[in-house]
């Protein structure tokens, strides 16, 4: 159930959720923090081999990492003639949320097969983890929380800046990078914004356009794109939406995309949406992955991603 709260205009001055979904709301950014993560790419050019990116694009997005903090610029020293591309601990801190969109994708997506396997080095169990909370060790679900949202951070993140369209975003080659599906869901605001709702557990027509302020068109393009992707589908009353096992199995990568944001602006007194875990005694919902073999919570380095021959 979501809980909404008033905010005035200095919440929304400093809303990060609007710079999350920008920055991560793109699938070849996506891809560039998956080859950094899993295959330790930090080249220029074998991130032109792995994505097929344009050089223009591929500079642009790599900007933008840097300016955000999960990336820096190593300068050409001897023996290196090109600039590198390394992870900050901000960077590094993504792959949570890595790893949810290629658990979904792999679960829900049709080229899911040509993902590659998630290992967990400390048992050897292969296969997608469990989200839980840190706090109580509990699984938790998206029935399991209550969201809690800052209006006005939300209409301003809606509203503000520049959104891509997944339609026009360069599209990687290989097959278990392009994330085209998950990109339904998180790939440009109001989409984002939209199944974060239903994952709340707003369905009606009138609820989410009081609480995003959208104009009715666009709330509608949104809705039916959503449903087109199955993860929506129409009540009998079709102003009414309900989510698929399809659209409640994003929980995980919204967990972890506001857990992150939360991490990259640790001084915003007002977050714009938040996650509280019902069962829990904290303050906010902190999600893990618990692997499914050992029950041990899962850290970056001890899962390895092993590759399909076919994605390569």
């Amino acid at each position: 159930m979501a809980v909404v709260k008033a905010g005035g205009a200095a919440a929304a001055l400093s809303s990060p959720i609007e710079q999350t979904i920008d920055l991560l709301g793109d699938r070849l950014t996506v891809a560039i923090l998956r080859e950094a993560f899993v295959d330790h790419v930090r080249k220029f050019s074998r991130w032109i081999d792995r994505t097929g990116a344009p050089p223009a694009v591929l500079t642009t997005r790599l900007n933008a990492l840097v300016e955000a903090g999960l990336m820096v610029r190593e300068p050409p020293s001897a023996g290196r003639e090109h600039h590198e591309y390394l992870l900050t601990d901000l960077g590094l801190a993504i792959w949570e949320f890595l790893v949810s969109v290629w658990w979904w994708q792999r679960e829900w997506s049709p080229a899911g097969a040509l993902q590659p396997e998630l290992v967990h080095l400390d048992c050897g169990h292969r296969g997608p983890p469990e989200l839980m909370c840190r706090h109580c060790n509990r699984t938790v679900k998206a029935r399991d929380v209550e969201v809690e949202l800052d209006s006005s951070s939300l209409v301003f993140a809606g509203h503000s800046g520049r959104r891509r369209s997944t339609r026009t975003n360069p599209e990687p080659r290989r097959a278990d990078l392009q994330f085209t599906e998950v990109m339904e869901a998180i790939g440009d605001r109001w989409s984002a914004l939209v199944t974060g709702l239903a994952l709340s557990g707003v369905s009606r027509f009138r609820e989410f356009q009081s609480i995003l302020k959208i104009s009715p068109t666009t709330l509608s393009e949104r809705l039916m794109r959503l449903t087109d992707a199955e993860m929506l589908t129409r009540g009998d009353d079709e102003r009414q939406y309900a989510l698929t096992p399809r659209g409640r199995a994003l929980f995980p990568i919204f967990a972890f995309l506001l857990a992150w944001s939360q991490r990259a602006h640790p001084d915003t007194a007002t977050p714009g949406l938040g996650l509280r875990h019902r069962r829990c005694a904290a303050t906010s919902l902190v999600p893990a992955l618990r692997c499914r073999g050992c029950d041990l919570t899962m850290t970056r380095t001890s899962v390895r991603f092993e590759g399909h021959p076919l994605s390569r």
